[in-house]
């Protein structure tokens, strides 16, 4: 479901992008600014990856299937990728028209109509951008939130690219429309890298150490005396669901049922977190003499040691393949 949500959102935000589209260019033909060229070039960036991601939020929202054991979600960060590149693409376009514009002046007319329509389409875009990154956190999808990161930049350097052209209008000064293409140019830049990056790590299963830090702090709270040790955790995320692999170590007498049980509380807690967009493998360990120390079931008559404490879980220490000690 919230997939097919997400799908219908990027389509509205991809109808509105295409009508503020045309609404800047207008703007550039009006006055001929180099400071406007920008922001209507980025605006068509802006749809044509728009466009790329709502398919892939089409495909992310099929179901598993043979061929894709694990969904389709790993389409978001290449979407998120294609836009990174293009707007990096948009970014150098604009800085190259910026020099041949410096070298090469021409004048600016309707100025006012240019600032003006320019202007409605900054609080358009800070608007969906906004809506667009809170959605794409609450349902931990990449294109939403390498959307809204765009429309939000697309919002704030449109607001100083007005700031500009303000300055420029009553000062007369053309060199400053120039400029503020210039500097705009290499943000657009920075930005499509940004993304790009982002989107990449994604791609190669980087690790989300904010990811792991929560889910640590969340086992944590919910520790279980019978969860003598959890290690070799693993997080790997397919667009809006979460992969999840990690090894508990349990007494070592348990029954086949028993242990069973031990694995699904682990299951039903951080499904009851993350909801049911969440597959989880839980590798069962049984205790070594050596675990005796870390173990506090009371009842315990196996124990060949005494009960020292129970080891800290933490960030660093629950991603590794090995058993905790003291």
């Amino acid at each position: 479901m919230k997939l097919q949500s997400n799908f219908r959102i990027q389509a509205l935000l991809l109808s509105i992008t295409v009508l503020l589209s045309a609404v800047k260019f207008m703007a550039w033909l009006l006055t001929g600014s180099n400071a406007i060229f920008t922001d209507a070039l980025e605006s068509l960036v802006n749809v044509a990856a728009g466009a790329f991601a709502l398919y892939s939020l089409y495909l992310a929202a099929k179901p598993k299937d043979e061929d894709h054991p694990y969904g389709h979600g790993k389409i978001e960060f290449i979407s998120a990728t294609v836009e990174g590149s293009l707007i990096a693409a948009a970014g150098i376009a604009i800085l190259i028209k910026s020099v041949y514009s410096l070298l090469y002046p021409e004048p600016l007319s309707r100025l006012d109509y240019g600032i003006l329509l320019t202007a409605f389409t900054g609080v358009i875009n800070f608007g969906m951008g906004w809506f667009a990154v809170k959605r794409g956190k609450k349902t931990n999808s990449a294109t939403l939130r390498a959307g809204g990161k765009h429309l939000l930049s697309d919002a704030w350097s449109t607001a100083a690219l007005i700031a500009g052209l303000l300055l420029l209008r009553f000062t007369g000064l053309q060199w400053i429309d120039t400029a503020i293409a210039l500097v705009f140019g290499a943000y657009i830049l920075y930005t499509g890298i940004t993304i790009l990056r982002e989107s990449v790590a994604g791609i190669m299963d980087e690790a989300d150490p904010k990811l792991i830090a929560e889910m640590v702090n969340l086992l944590n709270k919910n520790r279980r005396s019978e969860w003598i040790d959890i290690h070799n955790l693993r997080i790997i995320k397919y667009g809006a669901s979460i992969h999840i692999d990690c090894h508990v170590t349990l007494a070592f007498y348990y029954t086949v049922e028993e242990a069973h049980e031990e694995a699904e509380n682990v299951h039903r807690l951080i499904q009851e977190h993350y909801g049911k967009d969440v597959e989880i493998f839980v590798h069962i360990d049984p205790c070594l003499p050596s675990s005796c120390k870390l173990c506090g079931i009371d009842s315990c008559k196996k124990r060949s040691e005494p009960f020292k404490g129970q080891t800290a879980w933490t960030a660093e220490n629950v991603v590794l393949n090995k058993r905790h000690g003291l």
